[in-house]
């Protein structure tokens, strides 16, 4: 048996494609666009790339999109005005701060700060709150997209076994509760699980998200399984060149799993179609209209 490749990369260009759609229809009925603003601070290269890509994008599909760059000097209290700024302003649907911050800045303290109902990347203790307790909100985009990868070869997840490997607020925890939310029954595994391998073997869905290249090995994953691999490990290789790696044993993994994600294409393009679809959302949700359907 081989495995499906879920492609990432086509399924986000449906989602973009939607988005835009739920944007323009935004626009029309409310006569202003959906707007987000990123905050970055400092001049971190990464960064800057991953600023100048998440504007570009919301341009494509008709949110209004813009940056407010601070230099790295810039104090915790001049960030946390900024945002608070944001939060005030009404043309401002979505606000996304670019982390990592400088030392000088806390990230809890943003986030602390940042309007729960605006944050797009959904790090806020209050959206982790709600996601928790089964109230809407918005979701840390990353998990959001890998619920969507997994339902698009199989919509119905009730009684399944999944195994989510790395509990880290950006990605393991709320991937936990999306599959609970479908009735999986989930395990969350972590560097002090013991024994790994038989955990993995349970799973009919497996997320891994623990950041190193190629941990889990073919020879684990149940036959059949869906295999979502969120890791990016860029891997250094003689003569100077570099190789990008997920969390799984990709070949091995190919001809046990019954679907998986390939690294990259895989998660990577729908964490982006997610931020712009969670941008939408959110300017539904504050002029109280409903999202266009499928959004």
């Amino acid at each position: 048996m081989t495995a499906r490749i879920i492609d990432g990369k086509e399924f986000a260009a449906g989602v973009r494609k939607r988005v835009k759609a739920a944007a323009e229809a935004f626009r029309q009925k409310q006569g202003v666009p959906v707007g987000l603003t990123v905050v970055l601070v400092g001049n971190d290269p990464a960064s800057e790339i991953y600023v100048r890509l998440k504007v570009s994008d919301a341009r494509e599909v008709s949110i209004d999109s813009r940056d407010i760059k601070l230099p790295a000097t810039a104090s915790e209290q001049e960030v946390l005005d900024v945002v608070r700024r944001l939060n005030a302003d009404p043309a401002v649907h979505g606000v996304l701060v670019q982390f990592p911050v400088p030392a000088q800045v806390r990230q809890e303290a943003v986030l602390d700060v940042l309007s729960p109902d605006k944050d797009v990347d959904g790090l806020t203790a209050l959206s982790a709150g709600r996601l928790a307790s089964g109230r809407p909100g918005l979701v840390s985009c990353t998990p959001q997209g890998c619920l969507m990868l997994v339902k698009s070869v199989r919509p119905r997840l009730d009684g399944l076994d999944a195994v989510v490997i790395g509990r880290s607020q950006l990605v393991g925890k709320p991937m936990g509760q999306l599959l609970l939310q479908e009735n999986c029954t989930v395990t969350t595994a972590h560097s002090k699980t013991r024994d790994l391998k038989e955990v993995v073997s349970r799973a009919d869905i497996l997320v891994a998200a623990v950041g190193r290249a190629e941990m889990v090995r073919g020879s684990w994953i149940k036959p059949g399984a869906i295999v979502i691999d969120v890791g990016m490990n860029r891997v250094d290789l003689p003569g100077g060149k570099s190789k990008l790696y997920g969390d799984v044993a990709y070949d091995e993994a190919l001809q046990v799993a019954s679907a998986i994600t390939p690294v990259p294409g895989g998660v990577g393009p729908m964490t982006r179609a997610c931020l712009l679809r969670n941008t939408v959302l959110a300017a539904c949700a504050q002029a109280g209209m409903d999202p266009l359907a499928g959004l």
